[in-house]
């Protein structure tokens, strides 16, 4: 895949790079949006930055003049179509993908309904009924997906708030603390945490980069796991058969073109030898720091992280409205 190098005369105003916002994901979102604006800036990019957290009611007044709103920024708020709504209405151009496929894609269970359509490989989940009894619901979770299960929220980035249930009162206690957090039950499946990041050129061509295998001490690639540079080994491509690397390139580029992902994605699988290649979920503003999962594919597919920057920020030319 060919990337030239950006260039100033691209943009006919400065560069809004949108980050930080108020999920449980700002962490990470800064991270990657100090990155992004140090970077365009060393190419002579004009940029500005905005805190979406600190910039709630005067976004419309700081938008205004940029050229491109450059979304380094994750989590409810941001990368669930809400933020890509606004931009639309504003008439921005903005990086990533557009309302319908943001919001889809933040929906892990109705994301998979529409990616298993297409025919690919999805674990088996359904959605936790806060209102029935915690012990009767667990029952029902263990009888659907065995123990040990997974649960998490629904609609949640960065693995917040997942957790591996190996008895009936651990599931019940889970159900019993969701209070107003929409959760889902997730059949448990062993074996490798593996990322595939898609780059889709202007002309819709996709280029599938090598699979990055992540190792972890922790039971599952869990938020804390993702945080702890010790509990965690990056391997890419993925230490898998050649195979299951096809298997995981085709349905990851199934997964994009299902739910009408733009310029780039991210999408998650757990893979085993005998259950194989199993699609997760997709991230459709996956993080964009250096040592991030996407950069790291980027990389070894000889892209350079300026060159995948520059991709991304193409990308806005991009008239989403009213579009997936």
């Amino acid at each position: 895949m060919r990337i030239p190098p950006l260039s100033p005369v691209e943009f006919d105003g400065p560069v809004a790079v949108i980050t930080g916002g108020w999920s449980g994901e700002r962490d990470r979102s800064l991270l990657s949006g100090h990155t992004v604006m140090e970077t365009l800036l060393s190419q002579g990019i004009k940029t500005r930055m905005i805190d979406l957290e600190d910039d709630q009611e005067s976004l419309v007044l700081d938008l205004h003049g940029t050229s491109v709103a450059f979304l380094a920024i994750a989590g409810r708020g941001a990368e669930d179509g809400r933020l890509q709504g606004l931009l639309e209405t504003l008439g921005v151009d903005y990086t990533g993908s557009g309302v319908l496929t943001s919001a889809l894609g933040m929906n892990k269970l109705a994301a998979k309904v529409q990616v298993a359509a297409a025919g690919v490989r999805t674990v088996g989940s359904s959605r936790v009924d806060p209102y029935a009894d915690p012990a009767q619901e667990a029952q029902r979770i263990a009888d659907t997906h065995g123990l040990p299960v997974v649960i998490k929220p629904v609609c949640e980035g960065g693995s917040i708030g997942v957790v591996v249930a190996r008895r009936l009162d651990e599931v019940a206690e889970v159900v019993r603390g969701a209070g107003r957090t929409a959760l889902m039950a997730e059949t448990y499946i062993s074996g490798r945490s593996v990322s595939v990041g898609i780059l889709e050129a202007p002309d819709g061509t996709l280029t599938v980069l090598p699979p990055l295998e992540t190792e972890t001490t922790e039971e599952i690639y869990s938020y804390a796991a993702k945080r702890t540079t010790d509990a965690t080994m990056y391997h890419c491509p993925a230490r898998v058969s050649d195979e299951l690397i096809s298997a995981l390139r085709d349905q990851a580029a199934l997964a994009h073109r299902a739910l009408h992902c733009h310029s780039y994605s991210r999408h998650d699988f757990v893979v085993s030898e005998t259950a194989g290649a199993v699609w997760l979920e997709v991230n459709t503003l996956p993080g964009l720091s250096r040592g991030g999962n996407l950069a790291r594919m980027a990389r070894a597919a000889g892209l350079s992280y300026e060159q995948l920057l520059a991709h991304i920020a193409r990308g806005a030319r991009t008239d989403r409205r009213a579009k997936a």
